[in-house]
């Protein structure tokens, strides 16, 4: 081999070195453009990938499960007058989104900015209950967005509502109401969506949680479907402690009624009482009277038979003396009985209707008691606890 042979030879060799350093930089490059969040975010739910965010997952095939889970974070007020409570909560809704697993990315889950939750595709969730709701976004959207390898989505969202309470208060204040929290889907029908509560933990209240004018019993979950929507409902019983206005009777009414009756017979039967025992001065002053008048009557039988005396009170004379023929027609009055006796009737009488009412009040309010406990702490309460 020549020397020219040879050069060449170097030549090409170390063209084929730099030509295979130059194609590992631009492999590398590559490798490490295809790994950055950005260009993995536009692959997986960009313009690029194909995803239609207007599309439930597993379109045309079996419904979507999404589990809900609520946390009570703060209760605002329960008022009885517009019937509605006011409640803080956070919110998360987790379902599984085939179109959003991913291997290419080391990480086994990705938290997103909530601006990507346009570009993915959400349960149409509202509460059915609902009277006014608002989000909270200080300092930045109260919002969570988590996917995971699998395409599980994990979506939470802080929340608070005025959700209606129908409260019947017949009970009041032995009362439990129960105030649900009614979650449906809006659009869809449950052959394309159905919602489930978490197994363990489904609603979490925050420690320490407590009302002013009420007192937390329970809570528990209910779910339903009927034939068009998928609902799941959240029951929180309450019992209310503080006097609400209504128009129609409440037990504290009846309560209060019976008592002012009672209290209103004891001074009816205190003034009796003071009435039967003073009846014996009344009598003594009665018969007083009478005295003073048959008194008075008879002076003026006195004057009358005094003024006639010539004709009417002299009769036959007879040996010198004059007979009267006038006859007494008033006898003298009886004399009345004893005072003491008198007395004594009448104080034993009131005596007797006090011993009486001794009994019969506290016996009466014992029976009142069993029938009004009876009512509204076994029979009224089973049919509330039933409803």
């Amino acid at each position: 081999m020549t020397r020219p042979s040879v050069k060449l030879l170097t030549t090409l060799l170390a063209c084929l070195i730099e030509m295979h350093n130059f194609r590992y930089v631009i492999t590398g490059r590559e490798s490490t453009s295809a790994m950055s969040p950005s260009d993995f975010l536009d692959k997986l739910m960009g313009r690029t990938s194909g995803y239609d965010a207007r599309i439930r997952p597993k379109f045309k095939g079996p419904p979507v499960n999404v589990t809900c889970n609520i946390f009570i974070n703060s209760f605002g007020s329960v008022t009885e007058t517009t019937m509605d409570y006011r409640v803080n909560i956070f919110l998360r809704q987790k379902w599984n989104d085939p179109r959003l697993a991913y291997s290419e990315y080391p990480d086994s889950s990705l938290d997103l900015d909530p601006s990507m939750l346009d570009s993915i595709w959400k349960p149409d969730l509202f509460f059915a209950n609902e009277k006014g709701a608002n989000f909270h976004d200080v300092t930045t959207e109260n919002k969570l967005l988590r996917i995971f390898k699998d395409g599980t989505v994990l979506y939470s969202i802080r929340l608070t509502l005025i959700l209606s309470c129908p409260m019947d208060l017949k009970n009041f204040p032995m009362d439990v109401q129960t105030c649900t929290m009614q979650l449906e889907s809006f659009g869809y029908t449950m052959n394309d969506l159905i919602f489930e509560w978490l197994d363990k933990g489904p609603v979490q209240v925050a420690e320490g949680l407590t009302l002013p004018q009420f007192i937390i019993r329970d809570e528990k979950e209910l779910g339903y479907c009927t034939k068009h929507y998928n609902t799941v409902n959240k029951s929180i019983l309450v019992s209310s402690s503080a006097p609400v206005q209504v128009s129609y009777v409440k037990a504290i009414d009846v309560w209060m009624a019976v008592c002012l009756l009672f209290v209103f017979a004891a001074l009816l039967e205190y003034a009796g009482v003071n009435f039967v025992s003073r009846q014996q001065k009344e009598f003594l002053r009665l018969k007083r009277r009478q005295r003073r008048n048959q008194k008075e009557e008879e002076l003026q039988d006195g004057r009358l038979h005094f003024s006639g005396y010539n004709t009417a009170s002299c009769g036959n004379v007879k040996d010198g003396t004059t007979v009267n023929t006038q006859t007494n027609a008033n006898p003298p009055p009886a004399v009345p009985k004893d005072t003491d006796v008198n007395r004594k009737k009448f104080v034993d009488r009131a005596k007797r209707i006090d011993t009486v009412s001794r009994a019969a009040f506290p016996l009466a309010f014992l029976i009142f008691n069993v029938f009004y406990w009876i009512t509204y702490k076994i029979i009224r309460h089973e049919s509330a606890g039933k409803t």
